[in-house]
């Protein structure tokens, strides 16, 4: 077949597309009209997420999954925004691996303010100033993010959704001729680097900021510095990329978490995170532990917090497999209040792939 002839099926194709689109579009334009009557929110994460783990499963190929997400993503982006403009506010500048987490959940059509720090992010959904926002919480190779564990005890806001997303630091600087002097960089992102960084910069002065998008600003103004983070810090502030791919270990992700007021519905594939403080005795975390088995929950982690009250006190942060409603959940929680001086639930979500 002609290469002309193959271009007239794309073209064929193209336009079945369109069509297809444009009436998907009005039938989500009907949907926001009935939730927007219903006081619901215009972002269903449990919809979107049966709508994507469906549409994976019927994949037949040659496109991949995560293509196929991506695609769907901005999909479920522009449907949404043609009555409801989502406001995400995230952990900023422009640039960082929590901007493109928000924008990998919420897709190019909503808008995104970008927050100096955690806790702006958590006041900005609290004060109304945004409707949802994006928290990194643990890196698999660095472990938590100890401050966004900290903003839970105080704040009533819930977990809603999480996403993940493949880290690839990348070194950046002004063009020149001149000798680093300086890396700027998170000091996550510093530590997740240090084997590169000792072998190819040995010496060299590593300046912690608040993120990586801060480096990059940074080191937009210097000669003789550079800067880690993401490829696409390069385009934004006009800066070289010098070396990608120097993470020390190539299974580098990081989980992130969207917050709300509310959680979300069951999925069917779910996740549940709470905080706990146990009673001052012999064997209290193993009797809550043990609650949790007693009744099939299964656990996928456990953090240990000071709780900045008491010297040697702790809270605990806990993530299962399942829904906060689900009736075993339901038992084990009585328990839990007769064995724990707090007890907290942060919130239902949709399992991140």
């Amino acid at each position: 077949m002609h290469l002309s002839e193959l271009r007239k099926q794309i073209d064929k194709i193209d336009e079945a597309l369109v069509a297809l689109l444009n009436k998907r579009a009005q039938e989500a334009t009907r949907i926001s009209k009935l939730k927007k009557e219903s006081k619901m929110s215009a972002y269903s994460a449990e919809r979107e997420s049966h709508i994507l783990s469906r549409l994976k499963k019927m994949s037949r190929g040659p496109m991949g999954t995560d293509e196929l997400e991506v695609i769907f993503r901005e999909i479920l982006s522009a449907c949404r925004s043609l009555r409801t403009v989502l406001r995400i506010a995230y952990f900023g500048p422009q640039g960082t691996n929590t901007h493109l987490a928000a924008i990998k959940n919420f897709g190019r059509s909503s808008e995104y303010i970008a927050c100096e720090s955690i806790d702006d992010v958590f006041n900005e959904v609290d004060k109304d100033g945004a409707d949802y926002g994006v928290v990194p919480i643990e890196n698999s190779t660095e472990g938590a993010v100890n401050y966004t564990l900290d903003m839970f005890f105080a704040s009533d806001l819930k977990i809603c959704a999480e996403a993940t997303l493949g880290i690839t630091h990348t070194l950046l600087a002004k063009p020149s001729g001149k000798s680093i002097k300086r890396i700027y960089s998170n000091p996550q992102v510093l530590a997740q680097c240090r084997k590169w960084l000792v072998q190819h910069y040995p010496g060299t002065e590593l300046v912690p900021v608040s993120s990586t998008a801060r480096a990059a600003m940074i080191v937009g103004d210097k000669r003789d510095s550079a800067c880690i983070g993401n490829k696409i810090l390069a385009d934004i502030y006009g800066l070289k990329v010098i070396a990608s791919s120097i993470e020390d270990l190539s299974s580098n992700i990081t989980r992130f978490l969207v917050i709300s007021r509310n959680d979300s519905f069951p999925s069917g594939n779910d996740k549940t995170s709470i905080l706990f403080a146990v009673k001052d005795k012999v064997g209290a975390l193993h009797d809550v532990l043990f609650s949790f088995k007693k009744y099939g929950i299964n656990l996928t982690k456990i953090e240990s917090r000071p709780s900045r009250r008491k010297p040697w006190e702790y809270y605990f942060f806990v993530d299962f497999q399942g829904h906060r409603s689900s009736p075993d959940f339901q038992k084990a929680l009585k328990e839990l209040g007769k064995q724990c001086i707090f007890v907290k639930i942060l919130g239902s979500y949709p399992r991140g792939n």
